[in-house]
């Protein structure tokens, strides 16, 4: 058995167990609450941010959470009242331009054209894989098919131009006819000679097209006008199992792309780039650079108290706790024996 207080030990022990309750206890609780803040945000302010943390340590906790937290019940749930929300839409629909403003758009719209180097890059990448060529061979067939159709369509309206514009794509269509394909594939292997030749056509297609002055006013009216529709739910596009299966496809890839080892290791990679930026920073400059005021910071933790403490206290498990913390102090030989 636990040794147990004293009559006298008891009697300090209820002494300072009423003391701190009165001073978590009603308009006491708020100057109680600054001045531990104040405390915390002081004492932790004199030591630079590497020293108040172990990097090992916190390479642990990401790394466990990135293995855990993604599959665990309570994202799941957020995710469905994310769902829910989405669907349901806002109670009073306004104008996407009253949340996104236009410039920042434009700033945007003018990043993303100016990777097309990169994009050109990445896509030649894909000219080896012979399905990718595949693929793009039947699109670059079927542009070439429509660019034909409306030809066509021209030549109709002129005398005798129609006629032989007909007896060549017949003619065509008899050639390809014994493999029993279109003619805009035909066209496609044609124009094309390969998929690699395709998908270098497409790609630089994509990125003249990117490269275009005119791209950037194309894209900026389109968004006008997306601008002036007001933001409603998704439920008037899709059903939520659509919507559900998409969000939940995204849901496994992050998921199980978080809990790989390659991302464990980035973690680590990202926790040591920011200890070596800000781990000479001191708790305060810290704050400073992330734009946090401290006064805010402290009042924050100020209004927050009332609620919990007041929970823990009406419960009973304020006081509980706080015993708890102390009866072994004076349960202990050494205060037995300053008592005598």
């Amino acid at each position: 058995m636990p040794a147990q207080p004293s009559k006298l030990a008891q009697q300090l022990l209820d002494a300072q167990v009423a003391h701190h309750l009165a001073e978590l206890r009603g308009d006491r609780l708020t100057a109680t609450a600054t001045s531990l803040a104040d405390d915390l945000l002081d004492a932790a302010g004199q030591h630079q941010v590497a020293d108040l943390v172990d990097a090992d340590l916190v390479k642990d906790v990401v790394a466990r959470a990135l293995s855990t937290v993604p599959r665990s019940p309570a994202v799941s749930g957020v995710i469905e009242l994310v769902l829910d929300v989405v669907r349901a839409g806002p109670a009073e629909p306004a104008p996407l331009s009253d949340l996104v403003e236009r410039e920042r758009v434009a700033d945007l719209v003018d990043a993303l054209l100016a990777l097309s180097p990169v994009l050109d890059r990445a896509l030649s990448q894909l000219a080896d894989s012979p399905l990718i060529g595949t693929v793009a061979t039947r699109f670059m067939g079927r542009i070439v098919g429509e660019v034909l159709q409306a030809n066509k369509a021209v030549t109709d309206k002129v005398p005798g131009l129609g006629t032989l514009m007909s007896f060549g794509t017949s003619t065509a269509a008899k050639v390809v006819g014994a493999a029993d394909r279109q003619f805009e594939g035909l066209l496609g292997d044609t124009v094309g000679k390969s998929g690699a030749f395709a998908v270098r056509r497409l790609s630089r297609i994509i990125v003249e097209t990117m490269q275009d002055p005119t791209t950037r006013d194309a894209i900026l009216q389109a968004w006008d006008v997306v601008a002036a529709e007001k933001v409603t739910g998704l439920d008037r596009h899709a059903s939520r199992e659509e919507i559900g299966d998409v969000v939940d496809a995204v849901h496994e890839l992050v998921a199980s792309a978080l809990e790989s080892e390659q991302a464990r290791q980035l973690s680590g990679v990202l926790v040591d780039a920011f200890l070596d930026h800000f781990g000479g920073y001191t708790a305060t400059e810290l704050l400073e650079q992330l734009e946090l005021d401290r006064v805010d910071l402290r009042d924050d933790i100020v209004r927050a108290a009332p609620t919990l403490v007041g929970l823990l206290d009406e419960s009973g498990a304020l006081e509980r706790i706080i015993r708890s913390r102390l009866e072994p102090f004076y349960a202990s030989s050494e205060v037995a024996a300053i008592l005598g």
